[in-house]
């Protein structure tokens, strides 16, 4: 039990670090050394957020011009009014946010993929889990039970809700309380919530926990969603499409570098997390293509209206660069 804390304790310790490629931070207006502009871009301190980090080590983002400081911070519910008020260049967000943000009327755009699912529930990087001794077998026995998400309205309760639907349980009858994901194992562990949705690398701890999955829930709503993506404000779209343009492809040969390189993309967890290297055989990983898959979004966007998250289907043309 006392590794278990303190691999807990090491992994909440890496939350709170950020990586920078230099000294420049959002709202330098100088290019910086070198005639790079600086740009900034808000993250997750998750295993998904490691084919950015990649990128600038390999100069993907230099070549075309950019001088990136990553910041890691919140979700999308602090990153959204940062990128909107221009304190933040670019932000790595989940679509739900995103669909959220442009029915309210919020001018995001997204620019590139972030991840995505692996369309299988054994080997996705998030899960449904429920603690060791839990009576619970699957997602539809599920009735009454109180299950924790990082964010309320959002990806967590509508997959799981989905998920609960699929397996032909009620998944009006939940109770969904907000957890960060570092706690989640913990709270599993001591019987605080019946279920968790858990993403990695929490996902490996919990498990290694004794907590059981019941179900991919990213994998029941579509098998090629993209969970998260990089977004930016409408202003500097119009301002400045060619930093946009660059980070775009930046970020795409990124992506792309990560599918490609699986060892290299896992080091890098070493720059921005204190993630124990033991469990780094153990993390599952999510894909990296650079394709954002419309449809699956469009279902995403659909699950949401039925659950009264959004009052209606989300332009996804202009959502979308």
């Amino acid at each position: 039990m006392t590794a278990t804390k303190t691999t807990l304790g090491v992994l909440a310790a890496g939350a709170a670090l950020t990586l920078t490629a230099t000294a420049c931070g959002s709202g330098d207006t100088a290019a910086s050394e070198g005639g790079l502009t600086p740009v900034s871009v808000g993250v997750l301190p998750i295993t998904a957020v490691a084919p950015l980090y990649l990128g600038v080590e390999q100069g993907f983002f230099s070549e075309r011009g950019l001088d990136v400081t990553i910041e890691t911070g919140g979700g999308g519910a602090t990153t959204v009014p940062r990128v909107v008020s221009g304190e933040l260049d670019f932000a790595f967000g989940n679509v739900a946010s995103l669909i959220i943000a442009r029915e309210q009327g919020l001018p995001l755009t997204v620019v590139a993929n972030g991840m995505t699912t692996t369309g299988d529930a054994d080997t996705d990087y998030s899960a449904l889990v429920v603690p060791a001794d839990s009576d619970v077998t699957d997602p539809a026995d599920l009735d009454g039970a109180t299950v924790a998400i990082d964010n309320l309205n959002n990806i967590g309760d509508t997959s799981v809700r989905n998920s609960v639907r699929v397996a032909g349980g009620d998944p009006t009858d939940l109770d969904f309380i907000e957890l960060a994901f570092p706690d989640m194992p913990g709270a599993l562990d001591n019987g605080q919530v019946d279920a968790a949705w858990v993403v990695e690398p929490f996902l490996t701890v919990a498990l290694q926990q004794g907590a059981t999955q019941i179900a991919g829930n990213f994998v029941d709503l579509h098998p090629e969603l993209s969970i998260a993506t990089y977004f930016t404000s409408d202003e500097l779209i119009a301002q400045d499409p060619d930093t946009v343009d660059a980070f775009t492809e930046a970020m795409n040969e990124s992506l792309a570098y990560a599918e490609d390189n699986p060892e290299e993309t896992t080091q890098t967890l070493t720059a921005y997390t204190e993630i124990d290297p033991d469990l780094f055989d153990q993390l599952r990983w999510p894909r990296f293509p650079a394709r954002i898959d419309t449809e699956a979004v469009q279902t995403l966007a659909e699950l949401m209206a039925a659950d009264g998250i959004i009052d209606a289907d989300p332009d996804l043309e202009t959502l979308i660069r």
